[in-house]
Order: structure tokens, then sequence, then C-alpha cells
């Protein structure tokens, strides 16, 4: 028997609310190209993760993974935080 270790799909996006309790929606952003005209279109999803520290603020750009549903809407969540964004 051949062991295959199954990895997690993830994606980078940006934080663009953080006002729930250990909820964030990311904004995931990609180019893809128009059928007929052949330019190439930006495309955006927005996804709820969960943060279990309540560590990400607006603007940080972070890394979420799927994992098995944790609430309706809620089936990514936190890996890491790539960059954070500077507060005044």
């Amino acid at each position: 028997m051949s062991e295959i270790q199954k990895t997690a799909k993830t994606v980078t996006g940006k934080v663009v609310s953080n006002k729930m309790d250990k909820t964030i929606s990311v904004l995931v952003s990609r180019k893809v190209k128009h059928p007929l005209y052949e330019k190439y279109i930006r495309r955006s999803t927005k996804f709820m993760a969960h943060d279990e520290n309540n560590e990400c603020g607006e603007g940080d750009v972070v890394v979420i993974e799927a994992s098995k549903p944790i609430s309706k809407n809620k089936t990514w969540k936190l890996q890491k935080v790539v960059t954070k964004t500077q507060e005044i």
C-alpha cells in the first residue's frame, strides 16, 4: 500500500473585514482570460475564514486553507499571516 498525503487547498488574499468574533472575510483576486477577446479580466471572491485567536486586522495579507464546514458560510481556516498592515 502506498501512502498518499493529502494537502489542503490554499489561497492567498486580503482581509477586508474582521468585525466578527473568530471570523475574517478574505478577498481573493485572480485574473482570467476572456474566451472571445482574450483580454485578462480581474475576478474576485470573498471567503469567510476561521481565525481562532482574532489575530488578523483589515488589510492583512493571509493564506487560508480549505477545511471541513465550521458554520453555514465558513469552510476555510487561517493558515498564516503573510504581511501585517501598519496601525496608526
